[in-house]
Protein backbone atom coordinates (compact mmCIF):
# COMPACT_ATOMS: atom_id res chain seq x y z
CA UNK A 1 0.00 0.00 0.00
CA UNK A 2 2.80 2.38 0.91
CA UNK A 3 4.56 1.60 -2.38
CA UNK A 4 1.36 2.48 -4.25
CA UNK A 5 1.13 5.84 -2.47
CA UNK A 6 4.79 6.58 -3.29
CA UNK A 7 4.22 5.72 -6.97
CA UNK A 8 1.14 7.98 -7.10
CA UNK A 9 2.97 10.89 -5.43
CA UNK A 10 5.94 10.44 -7.76
CA UNK A 11 3.56 10.41 -10.78
CA UNK A 12 1.83 13.54 -9.50
CA UNK A 13 5.18 15.26 -9.12
CA UNK A 14 6.16 14.32 -12.69
CA UNK A 15 2.88 15.62 -14.08
CA UNK A 16 2.98 18.90 -12.14
CA UNK A 17 6.61 19.78 -13.01
CA UNK A 18 5.84 20.92 -16.59
CA UNK A 19 3.00 23.05 -15.27
CA UNK A 20 5.36 24.92 -12.97
CA UNK A 21 7.95 25.17 -15.72
CA UNK A 22 5.39 26.75 -18.09
CA UNK A 23 4.39 29.27 -15.44
CA UNK A 24 7.58 31.26 -16.01
CA UNK A 25 7.03 31.16 -19.76
CA UNK A 26 3.54 32.60 -19.37
CA UNK A 27 4.83 35.48 -17.27
CA UNK A 28 7.42 36.31 -19.94
CA UNK A 29 4.72 36.21 -22.62
CA UNK A 30 2.53 38.61 -20.66
CA UNK A 31 5.45 40.99 -20.22
CA UNK A 32 6.10 40.90 -23.97
CA UNK A 33 2.44 41.66 -24.70
CA UNK A 34 2.51 44.56 -22.28
CA UNK A 35 5.61 46.01 -23.98
CA UNK A 36 3.87 46.33 -27.38
CA UNK A 37 1.97 49.56 -26.61
CA UNK A 38 5.32 51.22 -25.96
CA UNK A 39 6.37 50.47 -29.55
CA UNK A 40 3.02 51.80 -30.81
CA UNK A 41 3.53 54.96 -28.76
CA UNK A 42 7.05 55.25 -30.16
CA UNK A 43 5.68 54.94 -33.72
CA UNK A 44 3.06 57.60 -33.00
CA UNK A 45 5.70 59.90 -31.57
CA UNK A 46 7.93 59.35 -34.59
CA UNK A 47 4.99 60.00 -36.93
CA UNK A 48 4.12 63.25 -35.14
CA UNK A 49 7.74 64.41 -35.37
CA UNK A 50 7.79 63.64 -39.10
CA UNK A 51 4.47 65.45 -39.65
CA UNK A 52 5.99 68.54 -37.98
CA UNK A 53 9.10 68.36 -40.21
CA UNK A 54 9.31 70.28 -43.51
CA UNK A 55 8.75 67.04 -45.48
CA UNK A 56 5.70 66.15 -43.39
CA UNK A 57 4.22 69.63 -43.80
CA UNK A 58 4.80 69.47 -47.56
CA UNK A 59 3.13 66.06 -47.71
CA UNK A 60 0.09 67.30 -45.78
CA UNK A 61 -0.27 70.25 -48.16
CA UNK A 62 0.03 67.94 -51.17
CA UNK A 63 -2.51 65.51 -49.68
CA UNK A 64 -5.03 68.36 -49.33
CA UNK A 65 -4.32 69.66 -52.86
CA UNK A 66 -6.47 68.66 -55.87
CA UNK A 67 -3.62 66.42 -57.16
CA UNK A 68 -3.28 64.66 -53.80
CA UNK A 69 -7.03 64.18 -53.47
CA UNK A 70 -7.18 62.73 -56.99
CA UNK A 71 -4.40 60.23 -56.26
CA UNK A 72 -6.04 59.19 -52.97
CA UNK A 73 -9.37 58.74 -54.81
CA UNK A 74 -7.59 56.55 -57.38
CA UNK A 75 -6.19 54.47 -54.52
CA UNK A 76 -9.69 53.97 -53.11
CA UNK A 77 -10.81 52.56 -56.49
CA UNK A 78 -8.29 49.69 -56.34
CA UNK A 79 -7.63 49.15 -52.62
CA UNK A 80 -9.86 46.03 -52.46
CA UNK A 81 -7.82 44.49 -55.27
CA UNK A 82 -4.60 45.37 -53.45
CA UNK A 83 -5.79 43.98 -50.12
CA UNK A 84 -6.88 40.70 -51.70
CA UNK A 85 -4.07 40.45 -54.27
CA UNK A 86 -6.81 40.26 -56.90
CA UNK A 87 -6.20 40.61 -60.64
CA UNK A 88 -6.82 43.97 -62.30
CA UNK A 89 -7.17 44.48 -66.03
CA UNK A 90 -4.86 47.27 -67.17
CA UNK A 91 -3.95 48.95 -70.44
CA UNK A 92 -0.34 50.04 -70.95
CA UNK A 93 -0.16 53.77 -71.76
CA UNK A 94 3.62 54.27 -71.58
CA UNK A 95 6.75 52.14 -71.35
CA UNK A 96 9.17 55.06 -71.69
CA UNK A 97 8.05 57.34 -68.84
CA UNK A 98 10.87 59.02 -66.99
CA UNK A 99 10.58 61.46 -64.10
CA UNK A 100 12.05 64.90 -64.61
CA UNK A 101 15.56 65.27 -63.14
CA UNK A 102 15.87 61.48 -62.86
CA UNK A 103 18.99 59.47 -63.66
CA UNK A 104 18.92 57.74 -67.02
CA UNK A 105 20.18 54.55 -65.35
CA UNK A 106 17.56 54.84 -62.60
CA UNK A 107 14.38 52.82 -62.22
CA UNK A 108 12.07 52.26 -65.16
CA UNK A 109 8.39 53.11 -65.09
CA UNK A 110 5.39 51.48 -66.64
CA UNK A 111 2.27 53.66 -66.84
CA UNK A 112 -1.02 51.78 -66.97
CA UNK A 113 -4.69 52.66 -66.99
CA UNK A 114 -6.98 50.73 -64.63
CA UNK A 115 -10.69 51.50 -64.53
CA UNK A 116 -10.01 54.66 -66.55
CA UNK A 117 -7.34 56.05 -64.15
CA UNK A 118 -3.57 56.15 -64.64
CA UNK A 119 -1.12 54.46 -62.30
CA UNK A 120 2.68 54.12 -62.18
CA UNK A 121 4.62 50.91 -61.67
CA UNK A 122 8.34 51.12 -60.86
CA UNK A 123 10.88 48.44 -61.74
CA UNK A 124 14.59 47.97 -61.36
CA UNK A 125 16.42 47.75 -64.68
CA UNK A 126 16.89 43.96 -64.47
CA UNK A 127 13.19 43.42 -63.73
CA UNK A 128 12.10 45.81 -66.49
CA UNK A 129 13.98 43.68 -69.04
CA UNK A 130 11.28 41.02 -68.62
CA UNK A 131 8.67 43.60 -69.67
CA UNK A 132 10.38 45.04 -72.74
CA UNK A 133 7.95 43.15 -75.02
CA UNK A 134 5.09 45.37 -73.78
CA UNK A 135 3.80 48.10 -76.06
CA UNK A 136 1.33 50.96 -75.67
CA UNK A 137 -2.32 49.77 -75.68
CA UNK A 138 -1.39 46.21 -74.63
CA UNK A 139 -3.92 44.69 -72.24
CA UNK A 140 -2.34 43.07 -69.22
CA UNK A 141 -3.44 41.46 -65.99
CA UNK A 142 -1.81 43.07 -62.99
CA UNK A 143 -1.68 41.96 -59.36
CA UNK A 144 -0.24 44.06 -56.60
CA UNK A 145 -0.06 43.97 -52.83
CA UNK A 146 0.46 47.65 -52.11
CA UNK A 147 0.69 51.18 -53.42
CA UNK A 148 2.54 54.33 -52.42
CA UNK A 149 1.81 58.03 -52.38
CA UNK A 150 4.36 60.65 -53.31
CA UNK A 151 4.04 64.36 -54.03
CA UNK A 152 6.96 63.93 -56.45
CA UNK A 153 5.03 61.60 -58.78
CA UNK A 154 2.04 62.44 -60.99
CA UNK A 155 0.20 59.15 -60.31
CA UNK A 156 -0.29 56.57 -57.57
CA UNK A 157 2.68 54.18 -57.45
CA UNK A 158 1.69 50.51 -57.53
CA UNK A 159 4.06 47.65 -56.85
CA UNK A 160 3.67 45.41 -59.88
CA UNK A 161 4.06 42.02 -58.24
CA UNK A 162 2.55 40.03 -61.10
CA UNK A 163 2.02 40.90 -64.78
CA UNK A 164 0.58 38.60 -67.42
CA UNK A 165 -0.33 39.19 -71.06
CA UNK A 166 -2.49 36.72 -72.98
CA UNK A 167 -2.25 34.24 -70.07
CA UNK A 168 1.57 34.31 -70.24
CA UNK A 169 3.31 35.49 -67.09
CA UNK A 170 5.77 38.25 -67.98
CA UNK A 171 6.80 39.14 -64.46
CA UNK A 172 6.23 37.64 -61.03
CA UNK A 173 7.99 38.98 -57.97
CA UNK A 174 9.73 36.33 -55.87
CA UNK A 175 8.57 36.97 -52.31
CA UNK A 176 10.84 34.32 -50.85
CA UNK A 177 13.71 36.78 -51.27
CA UNK A 178 14.31 40.17 -49.64
CA UNK A 179 12.26 39.47 -46.50
CA UNK A 180 9.06 38.89 -48.55
CA UNK A 181 9.17 42.40 -50.03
Amino acid sequence: MIKLIHVLLFGLALISMPLFANRNYKIISIEKVNSKPESVNKKNTTLKKWEASPDGIQYKKWKASPEGKKIHANYNKIKKNLAGFLPMEAIVTSVTFQRTNAKVSGPKWLIVKIKGKKYMIQYALKDFEKLKSLKVNDKIILKSRNAGFSPNHPYLIISGDYIAKNNIILFQRDFSKNNHC
